[in-house]
């Protein structure tokens, strides 16, 4: 049958549902045909409570595979009987009904690759306690069409040795001999993953359901949460349609009415999530279709599909998504969407291409169920910054059973140890900000998001959608500077400048009527100029990164610092020194109008915050924190705030200028009348200065990248008067813009880690180098404190080092760069991973930050010290090949001047003089 008959048959297939017995559309192989010995749950089910319980220590709101998972690992815990689960309709009832069975291990991100790993594991347990899971390790085969997917590849095949997957690179004949359904003519060759599979969501759900209440977890079904109270800034109670429960946790695991679930709360919790409509399309039976059919994705094709009981079972992730209930409130249950052949004829066409036999399948159904997505497209986890012991488990983008297990496990371990087995920045749900729960903003940036799933992960990636919503009051004036931005916690943020076009002031002269002219230039303004990347190789910003780089070394470049966050504290009296300094792992407690850096340490001595802290008056302090850690860090000092302390997030008050070189001082000083020498005004110290003529100016002596310079915060109605005034000054001294990945340049040459890069809440300033930070010396405590001290005592297990990678084994030209998460070998053997990379333009040659470990023959972390870098051979893997690296645990001494033009290229140049 050809492939206009298979979509004249579709267009006039009516709706089928499946029976209650059919309803997940994943394996339905039966546990007979797997083992013997397996129960299918679902003939099986434990029942239910038929009321609901005056009080419990937990309360899971959705009983999907992911909140089913999470009241069992608690009830492993041996929490149970504290546990109470909701659910609105049926165990397994809600998103687990559309789900698709695929479970596919190896992913772009090395934290969904370890959560899962964790489900995987979970499910094995299942079957190891006699219940079916359906799991069938069919191994995933990806396809790829381009040079670009073919890299990707290469790095995730790179990165699997941390987790000890097995994969392999293949050739185009190689993918046919994988599954010979595949049609490989345009293909370049593939990557194939053993040990995914396929699984059934229905019957991990109700074995999990099962085995939680055998442990004294209570299920409610037929349950509706109707608000979550609070007290005090802490959960209090859950209202439901059955009566309230007094609580003590709530997890938020409602899928794609997690949102729904966070503005019945009180205070309301954003949870940044939006359905879209995804589509699978299923066959009736094929004849001779192999049972081992592997699980076939194709995303440059944006499709995948995998073998379902004999049938086909196909679907993907169009590059340009449709939003569901747009204008509607959602539905109380779930429900399936209508078709719409005309969206999924892009899909259609491709799964046809690539699996042409196909095209002769009788077509079963098409399903079209709504799916969550965040405004990032990354999953949303962790507990809710406006109330505390609220967890969120959202945004799961279609891998429900993928990252059930995982996710349950993980929240799992956050209740009970007070933090997650590992970090997990760019997952925290404290990555967004009120604006990103935004309705309007949800559904303009889910047509983007879900594409995501199949483009292929650039360095430095942007959205198009949502953009210029949060802006500095320069943002015109660097826009006209040549500015190409990025954007970070929804602030846009000049990345790196390009000259602009010339402009002539007589263009009416020439031929181009006035009114034409207006409108072009209006159309113009409208554009927003984004930072693109889209390479693993040299990027295309490279020379314009240089410049502003050689500026800020040998002159002087004014910098953007406004997204950085910015928080004021205060008290009546010493109450906020003493806050401040049980807090801070460094010494607060300095003289007025001076600087120091310091981290907040969790209790494991891991950081929560890297800050720079002013003191501005005896009982006043002004914290900058990277711009990721705006919600974050707000969020963790508010937890601890004593009630004589104010708190207030000042971030959008002030803009933020960095003027920074060897010439800064003298630029400075014509801005103003007050001496600028290293006497009255000394490095790492504040003062407020008249700028130009803006008044009390809060500048301060230091940048945050190691160079000589000053921050001006200046309050948003002076900023653009400053801003000019700096500019104008600085034409004396060419003065040059500079973005952030010039700044990011400057700042990997001098070894300086960067929170949410390097630094997280695992890692401690022992294991970074930045011990001499903290007042171990003293008497004071701060939160952390026994656990650096008993580092101090036992030794550290990982350990920061600086790698530079030999520019006559790289071609920064031609060989692709490392941009983070590529494996560290020593001697041969795996022992860590990059964090961040960059371009060492004072050195010519590549530069990679990153942790490095000594594992036993086990794999076991043991103490590590500077020992364990002599004498050895390093090397990175980069795409699949290994580049020899030299290991240091400080920086070079950088020369003075910038060899823009490489170590090679200069030497030969002075030869020929």
């Amino acid at each position: 049958m050809g492939r206009l008959n298979i979509l004249q048959i579709a267009k006039n297939a009516p709706s089928r549902r499946h029976s209650k017995e059919l309803r997940c559309y994943s394996t339905y192989i039966k546990a007979a045909l797997s083992r013997n010995d397996l129960i299918n749950a679902s003939e099986n089910r434990r029942p239910s409570s038929k009321s609901l319980p005056e009080k419990a220590k937990v309360v899971i709101c959705g009983g999907g595979a992911q909140g089913a998972a999470i009241a069992y690992k608690l009830a492993e815990y041996g929490m149970g009987d504290g546990v109470l689960l909701l659910e609105q309709g049926e165990l397994g009832g809600g998103t687990t009904t559309h789900a698709t069975g695929l479970l596919g291990v190896l992913k772009a991100s090395s934290q969904e690759t370890r959560i899962s790993m964790t489900s995987k594991e979970l499910y094995r347990q299942l079957e190891e306690k006699g219940w079916y899971t359906g799991f069938k390790e069919c191994g995933s085969l990806y396809v790829a069409k381009t040079k670009d997917r073919m890299l990707l590849y290469r790095r995730m095949k790179a990165a699997s040795v941390k987790f000890g997957l097995d994969c392999r690179m293949l050739s185009p004949n190689e993918v046919k001999e994988y599954c010979g359904l595949v049609r490989t003519d345009d293909l370049i060759g593939g990557l194939w993953v053993p040990g995914d599979g396929v699984a059934n969501p229905f019957e991990i759900t109700l074995a999990l359901g099962n085995e939680a209440i055998d442990r004294g977890v209570t299920v409610v079904e037929n349950c509706q949460v109707k608000k979550i109270n609070s007290e005090d800034g802490a959960v209090k109670s859950v209202e439901t349609s059955l009566g309230t429960v007094q609580c003590e946790i709530f997890v938020n695991s409602a899928g794609f009415w997690s949102r729904r679930v966070g503005e019945i709360s009180d205070p309301p919790v954003a949870v940044p999530i939006h359905p879209a409509e995804h589509y699978h399309l299923h066959t009736k039976p094929v004849p001779d279709l192999p049972p081992d059919t592997p699980v076939v994705r194709d995303p440059d094709g944006f499709i995948y599909f995998r073998e379902n009981e004999g049938r086909f079972l196909a679907g993907g992730f169009e590059p340009k998504a449709k939003p569901a209930y747009q204008n509607d409130d959602l539905p109380n249950f779930r429900r399936e969407l209508e078709e719409d052949w005309d969206h999924f004829h892009l899909l259609l066409e491709n799964i046809l291409h690539r699996v042409p036999t196909m095209k002769s399948a009788l077509l079963e159904k098409l399903s079209n169920g709504a799916e969550a997505f965040s405004p990032d497209g990354k999953w949303v986890l962790g507990q809710a910054p406006e109330i505390a012991n609220y967890y969120v488990a959202a945004g799961m983008r279609s891998n429900g059973i993928a990252s059930a297990g995982g996710v349950g496990t993980l929240i799992a371990d956050w209740i009970v140890q007070g933090r997650p087995p590992f970090d997990l920045y760019g997952l925290d749900i404290s990555r967004c900000l009120p604006m990103h729960n935004n309705k309007r903003f949800l559904r303009d940036r889910v047509r983007e998001v879900p594409g995501l799933y199949c483009g292929i992960d650039f360095p430095h990636s942007e959205f198009n959608t949502g953009r210029a919503l949060r802006t500095s009051p320069i943002f015109p004036r660097l826009k006209i500077a040549g500015a190409q931005f990025g954007q970070v916690m929804g602030y846009e943020r000049p990345m790196f400048f390009k000259m602009a076009k010339p402009q002539s002031l007589d263009l009416g002269m020439i031929g181009l009527d006035s009114q034409e002219e207006a409108i072009a230039s209006q159309e113009e303004a409208l554009k927003l100029p984004i930072a693109k990347t889209e390479t693993f190789y040299r990027p295309p910003w490279f020379q314009a990164a240089a410049e502003e780089f050689q500026a800020s070394r040998e002159a002087v470049t004014l910098c953007d610092y406004s997204s950085f966050a910015k928080m004021d504290l205060w008290s009546a009296g010493r109450e906020v020194v003493d806050f401040l300094q049980y807090l801070c792992s460094n010494d607060v407690d300095i003289p007025i109008g001076h600087i120091v850096h310091t981290g907040m340490q969790n209790q494991y001595g891991g950081y929560e915050n890297d800050c720079s802290v002013a003191r501005l008056a005896e009982n006043r302090y002004m914290l900058m924190s990277p711009s990721i850690q705006q919600m974050r860090s707000y969020t963790w000092l508010k937890r601890h705030l004593p009630k004589e302390v104010e708190l207030e997030d000042v971030t959008s008050l002030y803009t933020a200028l960095c003027v920074m070189g060897p010439f800064s001082r003298a630029l400075v000083a014509r801005l103003t009348s007050t001496s600028l020498d290293s006497r009255t005004f000394p490095f790492f110290t504040a003062r407020y200065l008249d700028i130009a003529c803006a008044p009390e100016i809060l500048t301060m002596n230091m940048t945050h990248t190691g160079e000589l310079g000053y921050v001006f915060y200046i309050p948003n109605e002076f900023a653009l008067h400053v801003y000019n005034a700096i500019v104008e000054a600085g034409k004396d001294f060419s003065l040059k813009h500079c973005g952030y990945y010039a700044m990011r340049a400057v700042r990997i040459e001098k070894f300086y880690a960067f929170w949410g890069q390097d630094l997280d809440s695992h890692t401690t300033p022992m294991e970074c180098g930045r011990g001499f930070r903290c007042k171990m010396k003293s008497d004071i405590p701060f939160i952390g404190r026994k656990a650096l001290q008993e580092q101090l005592d036992k030794g550290i297990q990982k350990l920061f080092v600086m790698l530079l990678l030999d520019s006559l084994d790289h071609n920064t030209d031609l060989d692709p760069w490392p941009w983070g998460g590529e494996p560290i070998y020593r001697n041969g053997k795996y022992c860590g991973t990059v964090t961040t990379t960059s371009y060492g333009f004072s050195l010519g040659k590549q530069i990679c930050l990153g942790f490095i470990q000594n594992f036993d023959d086990e794999g076991n972390p043991q103490k590590i010290s500077s020992e364990f870098i002599k004498n050895c051979e390093f090397e990175i893997d980069i795409c699949g090949v290994k580049y020899p690296a030299q290991c240091r645990l400080n920086p070079p001494i950088l020369p003075k001047k910038v060899m823009l033009e490489g170590p090679e290229a200069s030497a030969l140049r002075h030869q020929n003089l």
